[in-house]
Formats: structure tokens, C-alpha cells, sequence
């Protein structure tokens, strides 16, 4: 079946989530961030990521704004951070995450291609319009799809099957990007063909299924239709 679908995880595969934190370390006002600022980044991220997983798995489902701010208050006591007008700033600009460079020429080369495409992400919507509109990408996408739909974050099922839902695509004609290993894992396992945008060029993980490409940035992805 050819790949009819392209869907891609937003945060971390077009977004990038390091941006709000390293915009508000070159501001002035922020000195104590500025020394910091990629350990904060990356524990904000990790703390993120593992608030979804505990959640799922205990079913105590909330919107993923919640587990952003407590994955930061996490990070800014572990780095000794205490500042109101810190917290307060980074997660304004969570709000309008930069794309990585090459996301807007990948998606219009999709679409020039006739595909289908869409975020699929742990994002509640009204952060994702917010995302979408900042970068100018919104023309570009059919479709921004929710995990607050079905109420549990990735990677059970029922988020994967949004896309067939919205689409009435068969799942090998889907396409599935994410920089998450264990998100282009739980993909391929649904029975989506997969890429994972490993830009940190970590090992993969050992789950019960693999993503099916390795790159290490989205320029690439229009070659796969």
C-alpha cells in the first residue's frame, strides 16, 4: 500500500522544545537562567515526557499544559531556580516554539506530493493552534489531532487510532514521524511505517517494536512517498 498520510508528533519532531528556554536565557532579565538553561531544558522535557507515561498508567489523564508546568516547577527547583518572572516567561514562549529550519519547506514538499498531513500529539489543542499559528505552518497541515479526544497520552492505541478515524486511511498508508523513539515505537507497533528523527543520535529503545527508518533531521522525509 503506498504511503497516502503523513502524521507527525509536534513537540520535539517540528518544534523545538529547547526554544523557550534558550529565547529566555538571552533576555537580560534572566541571568541565573542563562547559566543553566540546556540542563533546564532537558530535565523540563524528560519530567514532561515521564508525567504522560505515569499518568497513563496510573488513568489519571489531565491536559498536557498541566504536566508542562509541573515537569518545569521540577526542573527550576532542581537547578535552584525560584524566580516567578522565570517560570512565568518560559512557559509564555512554550506557546510559540520555533520549527526546527527545515520543517516548512519538508511540509510543502509533502503537499506538492498530493499527501495527507497532520500532527498527531500529546498536546491539548489549544497549545497546538498556538504553536501552529506562531510558525505559519497551519496551511500546510490538514488536520492538528489531540490526545484530549480519546483522554490518554501516547503511546496506547486509541491515540493512534485518531488518525484512521479522521482520515478512513488503512494503516500502512500512514506515514508516522517522531522524534520520541519510544512514540515511532508504539507506531510500529500499531502497524504504521515509521521514522524516527533521532537528532541526538541516542540508541533505540528496547520495546516491542522498532521504528522501521533512522534519520537524523525531516529534511529527507518527502523521499519515503
Amino acid at each position: 500500500m503506498p504511503i497516502t498520510t503523513c502524521i507527525f508528533d509536534a513537540y520535539g519532531t517540528l518544534f523545538d522544545v529547547n526554544a523557550a528556554a534558550m529565547q529566555a536565557a538571552k533576555e537580560p532579565a534572566q541571568a541565573d537562567l542563562a547559566a543553566v538553561w540546556p540542563a533546564l531544558a532537558r530535565d523540563w522535557r524528560m519530567k514532561q515526557l515521564q508525567y504522560t507515561w505515569l499518568r497513563a498508567v496510573a488513568g489519571r489523564h489531565c491536559d498536557f499544559w498541566q504536566v508542562t508546568k509541573d515537569g518545569l516547577d521540577w526542573a527550576m527547583q532542581a537547578h535552584g531556580l525560584t524566580q516567578d518572572a522565570t517560570r512565568k516567561r518560559l512557559l509564555e514562549l512554550y506557546w510559540e516554539l520555533a520549527t526546527f529550519p527545515e520543517v516548512p519547506a519538508m511540509l510543502a514538499a509533502l503537499k506538492a506530493k498530493g499527501m495527507t498531513t497532520a500532527i498527531l500529539s500529546n498536546g491539548s489543542p489549544d497549545m497546538l493552534d498556538a504553536a501552529v499559528s506562531s510558525a505559519g505552518i497551519g496551511d500546510l497541515l490538514d488536520a492538528v489531532l489531540s490526545v484530549d479526544e480519546v483522554g490518554v497520552f501516547k503511546p496506547h492505541d486509541r491515540v493512534y487510532d485518531l488518525v484512521l478515524a479522521r482520515f478512513g486511511c488503512t494503516r500502512d498508508a500512514v506515514l508516522f514521524v517522531s522524534s520520541n523513539g519510544w512514540d515511532a515505537a508504539g507506531a510500529s507497533g500499531y502497524g504504521f511505517q515509521t521514522v524516527w528523527v533521532n537528532r541526538a543520535g541516542e540508541p533505540v529503545d528496547r520495546l516491542y517494536a522498532t521504528p522501521h527508518h533512522i534519520l537524523s533531521d525531516l529534511v529527507k522525509i518527502p523521499d519515503f512517498v
